[in-house]
């Protein structure tokens, strides 16, 4: 038999820091994120399609060529804003490292396991890498089912960790 206190499960040991962030505060910041990310995205569409109408009614060809520049400069700003804005948040020194707006509101925060505070390399792997481009690729075999698990493992999960937060080795603890 091992020495005292070997014997006991790791379960059983004191925890360490803030507690898991449950999965209604995760879900909560989430959609606040999807709101903050989307509200430019539906402002630029109006001018940005509103042109594109005022072209077809001048010229079919030009309204072709608008339409076709129009759709692209606005998915990639799309892109770029759904790309940029957790991991531009996330690295912020201090208290409010590891939050977006979404997880700021609701009181969590993500962090590195090991305890080293989030960087925009870090967060760009989980948000980008992961979250989008992985579960994104998952979700053209079996579609939507990879988002649906990673959404709700954390219900299952003893540390209330998604699918994204084991890959990148991260935790979403109370702030």
């Amino acid at each position: 038999m091992p020495p005292g206190g070997w014997d006991r499960p790791i379960a059983d040991a004191p925890a360490l820091g803030p507690p898991p962030a449950g999965w209604w505060s995760r879900v909560g910041a989430a959609l606040v994120d999807l709101v903050v990310i989307a509200t430019p995205a539906v402002l630029l569409a109006v001018p940005i399609f509103g042109g594109v109408t005022a072209a077809f009614s001048a010229d079919a060809g030009v309204g072709i060529i608008s339409l076709v520049l129009g759709v692209f400069a606005y998915l990639g700003l799309l892109f770029a804003v759904a790309i940029l804005y957790a991991p531009l948040l996330m690295r912020r020194p201090g208290r409010r490292n590891g939050q977006t707006w979404g997880k700021q509101l609701f009181g969590i925060r993500v962090v590195r396991a090991n305890g080293a505070p989030i960087g925009f390399g870090w967060a760009a792997l989980r948000e980008a890498c992961v979250k989008g481009l992985a579960l994104g690729f998952a979700s053209t075999v079996v579609p939507l089912v990879p988002y649906m698990l990673d959404a709700l493992w954390p219900l299952w999960d003893a540390e209330n960790r998604a699918l994204h937060d084991m890959v990148v080795d991260t935790l979403v603890v109370h702030a």
